[in-house]
């Protein structure tokens, strides 16, 4: 699951918008006026206060904030109080409707009434989890997850190095002689090097596999730190002078950058073992054999790509199934 925690979880994202927001605050003016005093934040409303009376039917605020749990997303992009008024209104709607329905009978319809059940059932099916798997979940269990899945991790190694890039191969091997001559690598990178790095001596940072073009990473790899390449290196942009300052194993990322992440893993899991005990419990047959072959087929391709941690932590990121219903 973690080997490609960076990129996959991509928690630095967050770290590179907060720097963008610094950069801009740098810029601002001192003497910006103040912005205006945000408004107090509206007193809770008690869960049992009666907010509409539809015909027979009252609408408390604890309705109204169980129907923002499946009505809330249609209204996601409206202010918060617009959002809770839109709601309300097809809470009123849906209360109105339904005792027009309860009057005509319309409940003893055997399609409605399937509907209803598998509504009531998911509803339960949805409250068991959160009780028994989401609920269940300790910090302590993330945590754990976390380590073991660090502990699996195959040693990869990253580099820390600089470069020097011109248009030509004349100029990349003036560029060498220089180096040998004396010429500091950081002073040469920012007199010669036509990439956006160079003012800073040509540093790139840390990377590792994957993360620069082939013939680039290739030539990095193989330098020891301290030294630099003794032939330029030609890739897509130009002629390279690479010199390798550190090699060190790639960190994984932080536990705090990824909890989040390592949780939904955890959840899923979770529900998985829910699932298989229920079905065991409740001795699940099918009447039609085809039909339980196709979903035994099913079931153990889903089995074996849990087995593999990375698959598995792949599916939970990207695939709802089988999640909880909501």
């Amino acid at each position: 699951m973690l080997t490609s925690l960076r990129s996959r979880l991509a928690a630095s994202g967050l770290i590179l918008a907060s720097l963008a927001v610094g950069a801009h605050a740098q810029d601002a003016p001192t003497s910006a006026p103040a912005a205006p005093a945000a408004a107090p934040a509206p007193a809770p409303v008690p869960p049992e206060t009666v907010l509409v009376t539809v015909g027979n039917a009252k609408i408390t605020q604890a309705d109204l904030e169980a129907a923002s749990a499946d009505l809330g997303q249609q209204f996601a992009q409206l202010p918060p109080e617009q959002r809770r008024l839109a709601t309300l209104a097809a809470l009123v709607d849906i209360k109105a409707l339904a005792q027009k329905a309860e009057a005509e009978k319309l409940g003893d319809d055997a399609e409605t009434a399937r509907r209803i059940a598998f509504l009531r059932e998911r509803a339960l099916h949805n409250a068991y989890f959160e009780k028994h798997g989401i609920s269940a979940i300790t910090d302590a269990e993330v945590r754990a997850r976390y380590d073991k899945e660090v502990a699996a991790i195959k040693p990869v190694e990253e580099v820390h190095a600089k470069h020097i890039l011109v248009p030509t191969k004349e100029e990349a091997e003036a560029a060498i002689k220089e180096l040998d001559a004396g010429k500091d690598f950081d002073a040469l990178a920012a007199e010669k090097s036509t990439g956006p790095t160079g003012p800073q001596g040509g540093d790139l940072g840390f990377f590792g596999p994957g993360q620069m073009v082939p013939a680039f990473e290739t030539a990095a790899y193989a330098l020891q730190p301290g030294t630099y390449t003794k032939e330029p290196v030609q890739t897509q942009f130009g002629w390279h002078v690479i010199k390798v300052i550190e090699k060190r194993p790639q960190q994984p990322p932080a536990f705090e950058q990824v909890a989040d992440q390592v949780r939904q893993v955890v959840m899923r899991e979770k529900y998985v073992e829910l699932v298989q005990a229920a079905r065991a419990d409740e001795a699940v047959t099918y009447d039609d054999p085809a039909l339980k072959s196709q979903m035994d087929t099913m079931e153990k391709a889903m089995s074996g790509a849990a087995e593999d941690p990375e698959a598995a932590a792949d599916e939970a990121e990207t695939d709802a199934a089988p999640a909880p219903a909501q």
